[in-house]
């Protein structure tokens, strides 16, 4: 029997064991999309204690609870900090085969030196060890984020954003880790939205654009490309429900978008011409600017209607969508290829059925600009485990070139949440290691070490031009 979670934990093989001890281990992290606040980095945030740390925001955790029968009161609701843990311990131990067991008990050791496992009977240790910890000058905010071995952070920013958290950070020399903003226009994009006309209305004034047409729309989402610009962004995400490709003349988009600001219900036909239109203008402005585009998609959100009420969005209600059409995916980036004005651009679905559809739509757009120009990304949201990262890569390397992979990102609110790349690259080195070792690629260390070191770090630098 295996110890738990050792030094070679999820290294099967001794080629695996070496490519990961010599190649992937000592690699710095690039986490290149994150949902982390980049106040909180600005203002270095301590913690009182683990709850405060690690259940604050995280819904990947109360999902876990909710379905192990707490209450809401000791999830999202005012119980105390303490009880609140016991709770989540309680529930942990019960978690054998998800992900989250590993990546807690990543999160114990790397950052706390905990070597024990957590549940219902070890919770007051492990509750006592960390919270002790975490009075320790390192883990602040910023201490967290160096001993993760980060160099480059990007956050998730919104159109209308002053970004000053990142002006504190970038005039802050003591702080060598480069936090950028990531463009994200979701708002704008979303002209179904009940708040939509009234984000029209802050997005003109933060573009300084009175906004009164579809041009003027454009005009101020401009201007406020230019400031994200000037403050170092090169990444743009959207999150959606499905990539739509709804063509159709200028004149047409002008009338929905009308129809929109009256504050009139949109029809579906409608909707997906107002979102063409943007999304093709923005993709454009993106390659126009060398700026990466990522698309986020296969999401069905907010699916309880009462605990959105109650909660709001991202607080454990949404689940994988099933509306994935490969004659709108590629249509879209084809519409973009045509004139020459595609952008680098990475898909990630939150459907893994749609695995082997983005694997053949990346190599219809692939050209000379960029090698891997069209990526799929990461083995996102409900399938960063270790079957829905080996799936994706496994379908990568099947249908493209994993060895131009862009490897790993955080998605995550969390400063623990760096150990998931250590859980990628064990699972990245064990998928490439069993390959070798069963004679289907040589025992090259050169190039395997390359292949490795590439997908860890150094394809993420050189394809965002970081």
């Amino acid at each position: 029997m295996k110890a738990f979670m050792d030094e070679n934990f999820l290294l099967d093989t001794e080629c695996a064991r070496m490519l990961y001890h010599n190649y992937a281990k000592p690699m710095p992290i690039l986490d290149y999309h994150c949902h982390i606040d980049p106040r909180e980095i600005a203002d270095d945030r301590r913690f009182r204690n683990m709850t405060e740390l690690w259940l604050s925001g995280d819904h990947y955790k109360w999902r876990q609870m909710r379905s192990n029968g707490v209450e809401e009161y000791y999830i999202t609701g005012p119980a105390p900090d303490r009880e609140k843990f016991q709770k989540w311990a309680e529930t942990l131990e019960k978690l054998i085969g998800n992900p989250l067991y590993h990546w807690s008990h990543l999160e114990l050791k790397r950052y706390f030196g905990y070597e024990g496992y957590l549940n219902g009977d070890t919770a007051e240790e492990v509750w006592q060890l960390c919270n002790a910890k975490l009075k320790e000058p390192g883990m602040s905010a910023r201490g967290l984020i160096r001993q993760s071995g980060v160099t480059l952070i990007c956050t998730t920013d919104d159109p209308v954003d002053s970004l000053e958290g990142h002006e504190v950070i970038r005039r802050d020399a003591s702080f060598d880790v480069r936090v950028l903003p990531a463009w994200r226009p979701d708002r704008v994009v979303n002209a179904e939205a009940d708040a939509f006309l009234d984000y029209v209305k802050e997005l003109g004034r933060a573009g300084g654009v009175e906004i009164q047409s579809l041009a003027d729309l454009k005009c101020a989402l401009i201007n406020r490309m230019d400031y994200f610009g000037k403050k170092g962004c090169v990444v743009s995400d959207h999150g959606l429900d499905f990539v739509v490709y709804a063509p159709a003349a200028s004149e047409e988009a002008e009338a929905v978008f009308q129809k929109a600001v009256r504050g009139e219900a949109l029809t579906g036909k409608e909707i997906a011409v107002y979102k063409t239109a943007l999304l093709l203008f923005l993709g454009r402005e993106y390659c126009r600017r060398g700026w990466v585009m990522q698309l986020h998609f296969g999401c069905r959100r907010n699916n309880n209607r009462a605990m959105f009420e109650k909660l709001g969005p991202d607080s454990g209600f949404d689940c994988i969508g099933q509306n994935t059409s490969a004659e709108q995916l590629a249509g879209f980036l084809n519409a973009l290829a045509y004139t020459d004005e595609l952008p680098r651009t990475i898909l990630y679905s939150l459907n893994p059925g749609d695995n082997a559809l983005i694997g053949t739509v990346l190599g219809c757009f692939s050209d000379s600009a960029t090698a891997g120009k069209v990526q799929q990304g990461a083995a996102w949201w409900f399938n960063d485990h270790k079957i829905g990262l080996t799936e994706q890569m496994t379908s990568l390397a099947n249908l493209g070139i994993l060895s131009n992979f862009v490897g790993m990102l955080t998605d995550s609110r969390s400063f623990l949440s760096y150990t998931r790349h250590e859980y990628f690259r064990r699972i990245l080195c064990g998928l490439i290691g069993g390959w070798v070792e069963n004679g289907e690629y040589p025992y090259d260390e050169k190039v395997l070490g390359n292949v490795i070191r590439g997908i860890c770090y150094e394809n993420a630098a050189a394809y965002f031009g970081f």
